[in-house]
């Protein structure tokens, strides 16, 4: 007969875990609750502590977004081009430590210590260039960012793209990069070119949110230990992940890598740069300049949210090609037509039709790759994307120095039709379910 006051405490237990995030987290490592039963995917809402993970999520992606923009370096520092753009560049080093890293601190300490060592790392860096360091400085804390940047960014892109509906729930937390994007120029345009403040004051805001982050994201992580991801990852892949070798073997991992470095190049040159063009090329004003940035942002995090229910309704290799015709349209238009409107209009079509490639790339590689890679896999290629964000923009920054900032418009419309081309050479053909037969054919091969 079972004890009546072992079950009043069971009872009890349940009915606070109803309300306490923390109690619900330590409910991991009994059993493996909040997944899908027909796939044994999680759910973003199921348990309660799920909802609080997946907007930390989206915090923390939202700063991510938040961290592109450089006006006013130049005259601060009074430096060229060229040297402000190893700014981009540096962070490659972080992201790169970090997809290095990755697999281990998932298995030392779990996506908690991911919650915590994520803005521990923004920190180090935003707090120093709140204090306007000199020059030499900023790559070295950069580069601390870059990290903390690099294992969120693959982390929360593996969690997420795992889930029940990973389509339209990489979107939102996407989304939510673009927005912080889109609120960053707004914010720095107001700060330098109306209050006629210095670049660094814009760290002030990023430090406090990064601080709001670090207590809600290592709250509602509690429970999600190095234990409980290595008991869940010996369950779904039957006694260990794939290590890097193994991962790096897979030319599904390179193809998507490759995509995501170019995309994520391609992008953050269009926010980092486009500024900088319209007041150069199109003789615009600083404010104008800052919002005709804010305007692409603003399409990538509509197209991220509105396009991401549609991706996989149509099938991901079939929409994201006809995406891309689409940027590459509207990349010609902005490059050809002379006209500040022209160019506002053109820039936010092009941020909307580029908003869904880098969630569609991870469910992709969800999609074609066993589960036990997924986390080196999904993470590697998620960290060389970021390094995508440093290299391109810097490679654009040192071409502009001896050629003009008009080069941006050529090297951004080459790199979309790249993409394409990498595109197109991941297996399924175009057809919708290609990709889940694709899956299992490799499946019966091996």
């Amino acid at each position: 007969m079972a004890d009546p006051t072992e079950e009043t405490r069971q009872d009890g237990r349940r009915a606070a875990s109803e309300t306490d995030p923390l109690l619900e987290n330590r409910g991991d490592e009994a059993q493996h609750v909040g997944e899908d039963p027909a796939d044994g995917r999680e759910r973003w809402n199921h348990p309660r502590v799920n909802r609080y993970r997946y907007v930390s999520v989206n915090l923390s992606l939202l700063i991510l977004g938040m961290h592109d923009g450089s006006i006013g370096l130049e005259r601060y520092y009074a430096i060229s081009y060229a040297t402000v753009s190893t700014l981009f560049l540096v962070p490659f080093l972080g992201y790169v430590t970090a997809a290095l890293c990755n697999n281990w601190i998932h298995h030392r300490l779990g996506r908690r210590g991911v919650a915590f060592l994520g803005p521990a790392a923004r920190l180090l860096g935003y707090i120093p260039m709140a204090l306007h360091p000199p020059f030499p400085v900023l790559p070295v804390l950069l580069l601390i960012v870059g990290f903390g940047n690099g294992i969120q960014d693959s982390a929360w892109n593996t969690w997420v793209g795992n889930m029940h509906q990973a389509n339209e729930l990489l979107g939102i937390i996407h989304g939510s990069f673009g927005l912080g994007g889109t609120v960053a120029p707004l914010i720095v345009s107001a700060m330098v070119a109306k209050m006629h403040l210095e670049w660094y004051t814009y760290f002030y805001v990023t430090t406090a949110v990064v601080c709001v982050e670090l207590v809600f994201a290592v709250w509602a992580f509690w429970g999600a230990s190095g234990a409980v991801y290595r008991k869940k990852l010996r369950r779904d892949a039957g006694g260990g992940g794939g290590t890097i070798r193994t991962v790096l073997s897979e030319p599904i991992t390179w193809l998507v890598s490759v995509f995501l470095l170019a995309y994520a190049g391609a992008e953050v040159s269009m926010g980092g740069w486009t500024p900088t063009f319209m007041i150069e090329v199109r003789h615009a004003d600083n404010f104008l300049a800052g919002v005709t940035a804010t305007l692409f942002w603003l399409g990538l995090s509509l197209g991220r949210v509105v396009l991401g229910f549609i991706t996989g309704r149509i099938g991901e290799k079939l929409a994201i090609t006809g995406y891309l015709l689409f940027a590459v349209a509207f990349e010609l238009l902005f490059w050809l037509v002379p006209t500040t409107v022209g160019a506002m209009c053109f820039v936010f079509l092009m941020g909307f039709f580029l908003g869904p490639l880098f969630p569609a790339a991870v469910v992709v590689a969800t999609k074609l790759l066993p589960p036990e890679y997924h986390i080196t896999a999904v993470g590697f290629a998620a960290a060389i994307g970021g390094g995508g964000a440093s290299v391109l923009p810097f490679a654009v920054g040192a071409i502009a120095e001896n050629h003009g900032v008009q080069v941006l418009q050529p090297i951004i419309l080459a790199v979309l039709l790249f993409l394409i081309g990498v595109w197109l050479a991941l297996p399924g053909g175009l057809r919708k379910g290609g990709l889940d037969r694709a899956q299992r054919s490799r499946e019966t091969r091996t």
